[in-house]
């Protein structure tokens, strides 16, 4: 059994590689085949279509993140610093490459030409994500460790779109260091300022 769990593991990490680098209609089964080794048939036997594996992938990706938020808000109390930390994340991605770009957000780029049964899914990671960062700002303003200037789903909505712009900035221009750079300042503007 862990071996075919190992298989189905190893065809949805190549279909997110490959849909990073050519989007969703950039990748056949004949490609994951030749990198995983394994007969298109088999690949068919673990997701029937490619609709199927890739709404898996990313329903997988929401619940990875789900998780790492779970375990995020359990051993961070404050808001500011679970921003931070979420930045912060992403820039080590986009640092090490090992995850340059939000595959997700490569994927809300194509949603007109997406599968429904995909899109479904690309949203409701989108709807996680911003309802998450939504109670963070709310927790942040109610307690004092965010300065917010605007409405808390509107700040969160904010930031996420700040998050992936910086994220496809630093992949425009191939300088990682760009996304901290566009970061930096907008955490800073919701830093509360100590009067003295």
């Amino acid at each position: 059994m862990s071996n075919l769990s190992t298989t189905s593991d190893d065809i949805l990490a190549t279909a997110r590689n490959l849909i990073m680098s050519g989007g969703y209609n950039g990748f056949s089964y004949a490609d994951i085949s030749e990198v995983v080794g394994i007969r298109k048939a088999s690949i068919h036997h673990h997701f029937p279509s490619k609709v199927d594996l890739v709404r898996e992938l990313v329903k997988r990706y929401r619940e990875d993140a789900q998780a790492s938020v779970a375990a995020l808000e359990q051993n961070v109390p404050d808001a500011l610093d679970i921003l931070k930390i979420y930045a912060t994340h992403w820039a080590k991605c986009i640092e090490d490459a090992s995850r340059p770009y939000c595959v997700c957000a490569l994927l809300a780029s194509e949603l007109p030409s997406l599968p429904p049964e995909v899109a479904t899914e690309v949203t409701a990671f989108f709807r996680f994500i911003s309802s998450w960062l939504t109670s963070v700002m709310e927790r942040g303003a109610g307690e004092g460790s965010l300065d917010l200037t605007s409405e808390p789903h509107v700040e969160a909505e904010a930031f996420l779109a700040t998050v992936y712009g910086a994220m496809l900035s630093a992949r425009a221009y191939g300088k990682p260091e760009v996304f901290s750079t566009i970061l930096t300042p907008a955490l800073d503007r919701m830093t509360p300022t100590v009067s003295h």
